[in-house]
């Protein structure tokens, strides 16, 4: 497995000196850690924040994160066919670039925003965090329309494992093992996954993926905290599809080596002033290639491959002071990019190659104030960021909620606030058939929501409600007509909005648990920008492309006994605008309304018992009425599948 070379993150632990006497170093329970500098208590999180918990994902029988998001209102997936496609979030509206992930804190996209969900597996993930709204003030580029925070598991208690393997519809075959243990002061876990399966096409659609992944934490002494953690990845994906949908090659795919390294250090200088320090590196090796078929293929472009090796590393350091009611945070960040590119193109008029290679580096420089005062908890924040490119760019966000007097249960929260993109570094230098723009400018997002929050039946019965409100501007935008001969092709023109509301109510506690979610998206195109018509990419008045109107989505849980679990879960999406890109110019498609179910059962055939491990048997049925569905015009997901595993667990 090549690997791409990964580094290292040093950073605080967020917690007063206090915290760190306690019996769990880094307690999660009840807090959020994406939101804001600090951890917070969820009620006091002013945006409409999801957290998934990754054993009950995969007790469902999911493996990738993409299908554990499928749940979460305002979050669209977009899997661009089979198993290993290209899957990207849409959240809110914004573009699928517009959300930044994080993996234990360290940011994973691409330069510029891209990110594919297709690899990032469940397996020794303990929790998932969705933070709606620009959270650009605190991370950076890429948070423009929210954030996913993936955070795994950091061990601790007796050691503890676990084996399991899963088969199925389309040549399905996966399998795990993970190991976790520790003590009050030291812990790690440890995780290895294999998925493989045929894909849905009748030919050269196989995907792999194989990851490995740990955590470790240290508590060296009650006023240091030390976290440190790695991901490492390669995969690959077969398609034999064209850029329209159609089966025709048999020798194309494309794959990618992926790693990730983070660390963070706290040390509480007092009581109130504790300093943090991190460091990360995370990369990717990857391409695709699309060889001749054979001797008789010499017509027009028969060949092309592509290679690209990309590196984010980064540091920051950051100081909190902590009185009873108030956190003031400051701090600095440094961060590098860079990419090179290779491509090589075979065609009857001849062969040509390209080489690119660039990078751009960024400053950053950031305040926030978070706190609370009776009912009322409130956070303030803004960040400066000073990048070598496009200059000084700033964004902001506040926010406040208020736990309403005599209501039990109720409390109203509001926010704002600022986001940025940066540009691709396609977008900035290309040369060759377009032209890069080094002038551009970050696109830009701002955004206000305002929400309420229900407990009811002593907090069995939890009810939210949002309404948000975007706009999004500087969009970036090619043409292909320049308006000088040998100028660039990209430009900052055309904009949008995005407005609606996230209904959602959830019932915990009990033999029975589940939840609803009803996703209203009201997009608009405000500006067009260079390309006009009705197949152009952003028609004036029109819906931004693949993004749902109406999506309700429901879930269920049932413990029948000791031994038997069974659940379901059902998505219904509305009707898409989308493209058909067969021709020149596209045509404009409206995708139809699908609805997916999934339903399955898990049985405990052995409950386990101290020295004897426990044996859990699933199955699981994905999309049940084997229903067609399209992400994206022309692409088709998967039908019915059924799949059985197994697992057995250890120890703990």
């Amino acid at each position: 497995m090549a690997v791409v070379v990964a580094g290292l993150l040093i950073g605080v632990g967020l917690l007063p000196v206090a915290a760190s006497a306690q019996e769990e170093v880094f307690p999660l329970d009840g807090l959020i850690v994406t939101a804001s500098p600090t951890p917070r208590a969820v009620g006091a999180v002013a945006t409409n924040a999801t957290v998934i918990d990754g054993a009950d994902a995969r007790a469902r029988g999911l493996t990738t994160v993409g299908d554990a998001l499928r749940g979460s209102a305002g979050v669209a997936i977009v899997q661009n066919g089979s198993f290993g496609a290209t899957t990207s979030v849409f959240m809110r509206g914004g573009e699928s670039d517009y959300v930044l992930v994080l993996v234990d804190g360290v940011q994973v996209n691409q330069p510029g925003g891209s990110f594919d969900f297709s690899s990032l597996t469940l397996t020794n993930v303990a929790r998932i965090e969705i933070v709606r709204g620009p959270s650009s003030a605190l991370h950076g580029s890429d948070a423009v329309a929210g954030v996913i925070h993936v955070i795994t598991e950091s061990g601790g208690g007796a050691t503890r494992g676990s084996v399991s393997s899963r088969f199925g519809s389309y040549g399905r075959r996966d399998w795990s093992a993970s190991m976790a243990g520790g003590g009050a002061r030291a812990g790690y876990s440890l995780s290895v996954t294999r998925l493989d399966t045929d894909g849905i096409l009748a030919f050269n659609n196989q995907h792999t993926n194989t990851v490995l992944n740990g955590r470790a934490r240290f508590a060296p002494s009650v006023a240091s905290e030390a976290d440190i953690s790695f991901r490492v990845g390669d995969r690959s994906f077969h398609f034999p599809t064209d850029g329209s949908g159609n089966v025709a090659d048999r020798n194309a795919f494309s794959f990618g080596d992926e790693a990730l390294v983070g660390a963070k250090l706290l040390h509480a200088f007092t009581p109130r002033l504790s300093v943090e320090a991190r460091a990360a590196v995370s990369g990717t090796d990857g391409g695709s290639e699309d060889a001749q078929d054979n001797a008789a293929d010499s017509i027009g472009f028969f060949g092309f491959a592509s290679f690209d090796h990309i590196r984010r590393a980064s540091m920051d350091v950051r100081a909190h002071w902590q009185t009873d009611r108030l956190t003031l945070t400051g701090g600095w960040e440094f961060e590098e990019e860079s990419q090179r590119s290779f491509t090589e193109s075979l065609s009857q008029w001849g062969n040509s190659t390209g080489r690119s290679e660039n990078s751009r580096l960024n400053r950053a420089y950031f305040a926030h104030a978070t706190g609370e005062r009776g009912a009322v908890a409130f956070n303030l924040g803004g960040r400066i960021e000073d990048n070598e490119q496009f200059g000084t760019f700033r964004t902001w966000q506040l926010g406040a909620t208020w736990v309403v007097p005599g209501a039990s249960g109720l409390r109203l929260r509001g926010s704002a606030g600022r986001g940025m993109k940066e540009p691709t570094f396609f977008e900035t230098f290309a040369t060759g058939f377009a032209i890069g723009n080094p002038a551009l400018e970050p696109e830009v997002s701002t955004s206000w929501e305002i929400g309420a929050d229900a407990s009811l039946q002593r907090g069995r019965i939890h009810v939210r409600g949002t309404w948000f409100d975007q706009s999004f501007r500087n969009l970036i935008q090619h043409t292909f007509a320049p308006a000088e001969p040998g100028g660039p092709n990209y430009f900052n023109v055309a904009a949008a909005t995005g407005r609606g509301a996230e209904l959602e109510a959830r019932v915990e506690g009990g033999r029975l648990n589940g939840g609803i979610s009803w996703t209203l998206l009201a997009s608009e195109v405000t500006d067009s920008g260079f390309d006009q018509g009705p197949a152009a990419a952003f028609v004036v008045g029109e819906p931004l492309l693949r993004r749902p109107r109406h999506t309700v989505r429901a879930n269920a849980n049932a413990r029948l006994g000791r031994r038997l679990n069974v659940f379901a879960d059902v998505s219904v999406v509305g009707v898409r605008a989308d493209r058909d890109f067969s021709s020149f110019p596209a045509t404009p498609v409206v995708l139809r309304r699908y609805s997916d179910v999934g339903i399955g059962a898990s049985v405990d055939v052995l409950l386990a018992q101290a020295g004897r491990p426990g044996f859990v048997l699933t199955l699981r049925i994905e999309n049940v009425l084997d229903r067609e569905i399209q992400h994206v015009f022309g692409f088709d997901a998967p039908g019915r599948g059924v799949y059985l595993g197994g697992s057995v667990a250890f120890g703990g």
